[in-house]
């Protein structure tokens, strides 16, 4: 069996990971997190800012492969907090490279459409240049960097509007419908909602091959959150009204500290050049996610 070290475990993308890996007799998942509780147990408590922790423990285990999940994704608390998130959103990765270079390992990192400005009214492809402009995306587009640099063999896996087990855009709005008639969400930010599901496919189909480099990896067709947050409400037969807004008007508010991207779809252009695998539209896939959770309407 080929052992992989899975880093933030108990994240969303995390516990998506094991429930699709965790039964394949090939492989030997090994799930690392900052604490032991959780929805997937904790193989071994890993900081993975630590380069002599990683290194130790990759020595140990020899992995196959590395899936990194771990990350500081909170945008607005990001904003204050900037040291924590060059060390958990960089160094973190940079470390993971190095262990992995050392093992021979392949090495998974996930990134963000957060890496890029946000004002270009065209889908982003892997060629576009970045330019993040927060603290959240300056420090996930410098993990990027140093898995470039140090990562022999990777995937890096650039992200957007994720949802899955734990606290999402979902979960969120469908709370909100149990105690309001209505509800105000933006409707001038375009992007991509992405299932931990589709993603985690995406990266089963890349892990057995040397089709290396940077992807992005988002559920086609885009929305905005206005209208993401009424196809939620349809599929759960919830009658809670929409109320669209602009960044502006909701910034009145609710201020948040960290600027958002305006359009953020993502073009899954590498995916589409270099292999067959394909993601499913993000109704499609909302729709699956919904029966899955016991949230579709009957």
């Amino acid at each position: 069996m080929k052992n992989i070290i899975v880093t933030g475990c108990n994240g969303q993308l995390g516990i998506e990971i094991n429930r699709l890996l965790a039964g394949d007799p090939e492989y030997h998942l090994i799930n690392t997190d900052v604490s032991d509780p959780g929805f997937v147990p904790v193989d071994k408590k890993l900081d993975i800012t630590s380069i002599d922790d990683v290194l130790a423990f990759a020595r140990e285990v020899k992995p196959w492969a590395i899936i990194n999940c771990a990350a500081y994704t909170a945008v607005d608390a990001a904003e204050s907090h900037l040291d924590l998130n060059y060390k958990i959103n960089a160094i973190g990765p940079r470390n993971l490279a190095i262990a992995a270079t050392d093992q021979k390992a392949k090495l998974v990192h996930i990134s963000t459409d957060y890496v890029f400005p946000g004002d270009c009214p065209d889908p982003r492809t892997e060629f576009d240049p970045v330019g993040p402009k927060s603290v959240y995306g300056i420090t996930k587009l410098a993990g990027e960097n140093f898995v470039r640099d140090f990562a022999d063999r990777y995937f890096i896996i650039r992200t957007a509007w994720l949802y899955g087990e734990g606290k999402n855009f979902v979960r969120t709005m469908l709370r909100l419908s149990e105690t309001h008639d209505r509800l105000t969400v933006v409707n001038d930010q375009f992007g991509s909602p992405t299932s931990t599901r589709e993603l985690a496919k995406a990266i089963q189909a890349l892990l057995p091959t040397d089709n290396y480099g940077l992807f992005h990896g988002t559920c086609e067709g885009s929305t905005n959150w206005a209208d993401f947050a009424a196809e939620i409400m349809r599929q759960a037969g919830k009658k809670t009204e929409i109320v669209p807004v602009s960044t502006e008007e909701y910034q009145k508010i609710n201020p948040q500290s960290a600027p958002r991207p305006h359009y953020s779809i993502l073009d899954n252009y590498m995916f589409r050049l270099t292999t067959d695998h394909r993601y499913a539209d993000w109704k499609d896939a909302l729709t699956v996610y919904m029966k899955d959770q016991g949230y579709a309407a009957d």
